[in-house]
């Protein structure tokens, strides 16, 4: 009988294991443009986040007990292949903009902490790709003109999406896992092809927290916007 127990304790241990694996805790992502003040006719001004709001939402995430990592270490701890600290959240910064490098990476150095790039390829000089990459910072692929993905060619759609992934492997020498769609756009094709291009994930603008449960390539994201502040985002993450 006790040995009936015991290896009944040790199969409901292994069920608890697999049901861990199989729906692992969601991951906020938080989606950031510029990180400075848009000049005057910036035909965007909201996407710029000012380096005092930034500042102060990095001390707020610190405070309450956020680590920043990236996409690559999230995508292994959802696999069974490795471990997140507590409250784990992915900054991802879209295009490739100057600031990335001169105002966003000593900020993060400053909680040694990591970003993820979304590189719109010829944005960034390759030296400063390069130190953001030697700092830990993870690279993707935000496409080469940053289109709408929807509505171009099947060539193009091609091009934009494995074209892009290539070229940033082949000039860096880094993984490439994830694709970012520009401006959150996608249907059934242009899904497809990034799945071809062999990706493991994408992200998306819906905001919410990124879970593989709602699919690897649809991952949700909190689009931070001008003005938000360290309120905004503590609105956003409860």
């Amino acid at each position: 009988m006790r040995a009936l127990i015991v290896a009944a304790a040790v199969a409901c241990a292994a069920l608890g294991a697999t049901a861990a694996r199989a729906a692992p805790a969601p991951v906020p992502i938080l989606e950031y443009h510029v990180i400075g003040d848009p000049p005057p006719g910036a035909p965007v001004p909201g996407l710029y986040t000012s380096v005092a709001d930034f500042r102060a939402q990095m001390a707020w995430l610190a405070s309450h007990g956020y680590h920043a990592v990236t996409l690559d270490r999230v995508y292994r701890q959802w696999t069974g292949r490795g471990t997140l600290p507590s409250k784990p959240v992915a900054l991802t910064f879209d295009d490739g903009y100057p600031q990335d490098y001169t105002t966003v990476l000593p900020i993060l150095r400053s909680h040694r902490w990591v970003g993820n790039l979304n590189l719109q390829v010829g944005n960034l000089v390759p030296k400063h790709v390069r130190e953001l990459i030697a700092a830990g910072w993870e690279v993707d692929a935000h496409t080469f003109t940053h289109p709408d993905l929807t509505r171009v060619s099947a060539s193009q759609l091609r091009t934009e999406v494995a074209g892009s992934r290539r070229w940033i492997q082949r000039v860096f020498a880094v993984p490439v896992l994830f694709f970012c769609y520009p401006a959150g756009r996608y249907d059934d094709a242009v899904v497809a092809e990034v799945r071809r291009a062999g990706f493991v994930g994408a992200e998306t603008e819906r905001p919410g927290s990124a879970s593989p449960a709602n699919g690897m390539f649809t991952l949700d994201r909190y689009e931070m916007l001008r003005g938000e502040g360290a309120a905004g985002l503590a609105a956003r993450l409860g």
